[in-house]
């Protein structure tokens, strides 16, 4: 991620306290970014914050915000597109699991999900797309996931919208010098299970590493690539989904439910 301004560039990550957005942060910051941390605890944003400045010497700026709620995410939207300010690199990770199925979850947590999941993303991308194709550079990342592909409550369905999304605005922003890429990682070691009261399914070929995930996620951008699946495990699965019948793919996930 490179540039011709003189001074460090800028990255924005929601979700940053842990996971996959931390450990974008932690990589961003490696790679000479000064930071703008998002997430709603203060006290982890804080201790990451402390961290990078002291490992990385760069600046790292704390944000708290709650994206399920508008005017907290309007905030967050104004610093992307902050002219005085420039965020050169939009990481849009924020989000969390499902324990229930849909008609068994309260409406409520369904569309607090909605809005981080899809809103928060619409909205950032947004501002940053506007911003970056003023000035010609910048990257922008929405985490989706192989969740995306295949047909499993509304978790799942966010997640397609986040990749389906992230394409058109690829295609928007083409040859404007801003990219966009969807990253959709399978299962990651992460805290994500734990967060979200999930118990750790399949066998453990299938989990990821979060650093090698986001490494391969950041060469991904450097190339252009719209779409970013990790791991050669993941991208068979993902070839299959999508030459396979949804009929077929609707039948398994029910399965899988049960």
């Amino acid at each position: 991620m490179t540039g011709e301004q003189t001074t460090r560039p800028t990255a924005l990550v929601t979700g940053a306290s842990a996971g996959i957005g931390r450990e974008f942060a932690h990589q961003l910051a490696a790679r000479h970014h000064d930071l703008v941390l998002v997430a709603r605890d203060r006290g982890r944003l804080e201790a990451l914050a402390a961290e990078l400045t002291s490992r990385y010497a760069v600046s790292a700026e704390v944000l708290v915000a709650d994206l399920s709620d508008r005017s907290a995410l309007q905030t967050v939207a104004d610093r992307v597109a902050d002219p005085e300010r420039p965020v050169d690199v939009l990481v849009n990770n924020a989000g969390y699991g499902l324990r229930r199925s849909f008609l068994r979850n309260d409406l409520a947590v369904e569309e607090a999900a909605f809005d981080v999941l899809t809103r928060a993303v619409l909205v950032l991308s947004h501002a940053a797309g506007v911003s970056m194709r003023e000035r010609g550079r910048g990257h922008i990342v929405n985490v989706s996931s192989v969740a995306g592909f295949i047909a499993s409550g509304s978790y799942s369905a966010a997640k397609a919208w986040v990749t389906t999304f992230s394409e058109g605005l690829a295609s928007e922003l083409a040859g404007s010098g801003v990219t966009v890429t969807a990253l959709c990682p399978g299962f990651t070691n992460t805290e994500f299970q734990e967060r979200a009261g999930i118990s750790k399914p399949g066998p453990e070929f299938l989990w990821l590493d979060p650093h090698k995930l986001v490494a391969d996620c950041l060469h991904d951008v450097e190339r252009g690539r719209v779409v970013s699946v990790p791991g050669l495990q993941y991208k068979a699965v993902v070839g299959l989904l999508r030459v396979v019948p949804r009929s077929l793919v609707r039948n398994r996930a029910r399965l899988v439910r049960r």
